[in-house]
């Protein structure tokens, strides 16, 4: 039953994301999303992929942080090859488990610990990662030219410092096992939002976009945030719909817009697809010597 269950929430979620697919591109041009798409600079392309990597490896690391919390001591070549397992499972097979899930049971298995230890690090990963999109989305906010923005803009500055605090004080009050990795932790967030954000303007240097990149990266951002939810396959649909009405909103081309959304998911796909290395062999998960 509840793996009948999981088939239909995934076929729904397939359902979901062609629908979201179709109803963008009923919206703009394919066909000249295409010639934009051929048109690009591989170049270009090539050194978002790279930033694309690096922003995944420090991600890695940051996990890392809050494995050792669980006294868990992987090193980092091991964790790299999980997480580039679990990338894999995230992207490729929704509808067996997940990727969060994957590492999760394999650390409960291998090392025997609590299992609210392991959801509690695995959470906060991720909800750390969402905090610096939300806090760099705030920051670019305050210099985006929309006008209607403008009598928000104290509000976001505000929202800055209030989400910080807020996670602040529930890491020191109710995961004080983690606590000791929080600011460092942060920091990590901090380059894996910067080395995407760089990704993406190397995807915008690809296309010869020129102009309004402080407008794009906040839309990236905010379809970043978007495409957590679980609604769709990896984001497919979600992050486009996003894409292109932000680019109706600031005023950007919506074709132009939604070609930096499959570009970024395609060099999404391309990386996570390497983890099926480790979907036939397993990795071995090795610790820091004593």
């Amino acid at each position: 039953m509840a793996n009948n269950r999981k088939k239909g929430i995934t076929l729904l979620k397939i359902l979901f994301s062609f629908v979201l697919l179709y109803f963008v591109f009923t919206k703009i041009q394919f066909k000249e999303v295409w010639d934009i798409l051929k048109g690009s600079n591989l170049g270009y392309l090539f050194i978002a992929l790279l930033f694309f990597i690096l922003s995944k490896v420090l991600s890695a690391f940051r996990l890392n942080l809050y494995i050792h919390q669980i006294k868990i001591f992987l090193t980092q070549l091991s964790n790299l090859k999980l997480y580039l397992l679990g990338m894999f499972y995230n992207l490729f097979l929704p509808g067996g488990i997940g990727g969060d899930a994957y590492k999760g049971y394999v650390l409960k298995k291998k090392y025997e610990v609590k299992t609210k230890s392991v959801i509690s690090i695995l959470v906060l990963d991720r909800l750390n990662g969402l905090l610096l999109i939300f806090v760099i989305s705030c920051m670019l906010a305050l210099f985006l030219g929309e006008g209607r923005l403008q009598p928000y803009k104290l509000l976001f500055g505000i929202a800055i410092g209030l989400s910080i605090l807020t996670f602040w004080l529930i890491n020191k009050r109710f995961f004080s096992f983690v606590y000791p990795v929080f600011w460092k932790s942060l920091g990590y967030s901090t380059l894996v939002q910067l080395a995407q954000l760089v990704s993406v303007l190397f995807i915008l240097q690809a296309l010869d976009v020129q102009g309004d990149n402080i407008a794009y990266l906040f839309i990236f951002l905010i379809s970043s945030i978007v495409s957590v939810l679980p609604l769709t396959i990896g984001g497919i649909g979600s992050r486009e719909v996003v894409f292109y009405y932000g680019a109706l909103w600031l005023g950007l081309g919506e074709n132009t817009s939604v070609s930096i959304s499959m570009l970024f998911f395609l060099i999404t796909a391309t990386v996570s697809l390497l983890g099926i290395i480790y979907h036939f062999r397993k990795p071995e998960l090795k610790e820091i010597p004593a």
